[in-house]
């Protein structure tokens, strides 16, 4: 579990993290980080952003584990849903709900719709990441920013109960644990250590400006130069990208 004392990101920072998308926020992070950025960090199970209209969402995790097909969990603890709601208001927002779902692969009801996207948003939530499915989806757009990236639509809540809460979760193919970072958007989700947040926004701005400034720029210059002239300055581009990387994070980079 995440230290809940650990130091957090400014708003000013969050916010400038929301304005990119998240394949930005990992060509960043891949510099900075210490874990295979093959393999560690994003989800490798495929996942749908149901509001890509919303662009991006940034917040820190909240976790929550649930078996909608299970009604015994209400008679265990009939004041699960109250004491869960305490857990999400005990730490400050921006706030990502992560939802396991053990129903898996089936799909037997939805922990979100209208009712509970609103109190969530009332609670300083701004999404929802779930291996479940979701219902209401249009209420829940016109909540006004509230994301949620999900398996499948649904129909029913069935017994949608909290389990348990601020525990690790697994969905899409990703361990999250309580408190840690997430980027989300259309194409997925990037879960990112503690020790990597304080540089990452420098890393961001620095691989997009690299990008921008040599290979993306050679590429637009070649388009109407001949096959040679045109392979010599991407070339060339691929050099200059690499250099500008290996000097600032002592590695070489996608190209």
């Amino acid at each position: 579990m995440e230290n809940k004392n650990q130091k957090l990101l400014s708003e000013a920072e969050l916010l400038e993290l929301k304005r990119w998308s998240t394949p930005t926020i990992y060509n960043g992070w891949e510099q900075i980080t210490k874990l295979d950025a093959g393999k560690d960090g994003f989800n490798p199970e495929g996942c749908r952003d149901f509001m890509p209209e919303m662009g991006p969402m940034v917040g820190y995790a909240m976790t929550v584990v649930i078996e909608p097909s299970n009604v015994e969990h209400r008679r265990k603890n009939p004041k699960a849903w109250s004491e869960y709601r305490r857990y999400v208001a005990s730490v400050p927002g921006p706030k990502i709900v992560v939802v396991q779902d053990l129903d898996k692969p089936g799909t037997f009801g939805s922990f979100w719709g209208e009712v509970n996207s609103n109190i969530h948003k009332a609670l300083g939530c701004v999404g929802t990441i779930t291996d479940g499915g979701i219902r209401d989806l249009d209420e829940m757009r016109d909540i006004g920013g509230y994301k949620a990236i999900a398996r499948r639509l649904c129909v029913g809540h069935a017994y949608n109960h909290p389990v348990r809460w601020n525990c690790q979760v697994d969905v899409f193919g990703r361990s999250v644990k309580p408190g840690q970072l997430i980027h989300a958007d259309k194409h997925g989700f990037l879960v990112i250590p503690k020790e990597d947040q304080g540089q990452l926004l420098d890393a961001a701005r620095f691989m997009d400006a690299n990008e921008r400034e040599t290979m993306i720029a050679a590429a637009k210059e070649a388009c109407d130069k001949p096959t040679e002239e045109a392979l010599g300055l991407i070339d060339k581009a691929c050099d200059e990208f690499s250099k500008r990387t290996l000097a600032k994070f002592a590695k070489k980079g996608e190209w």
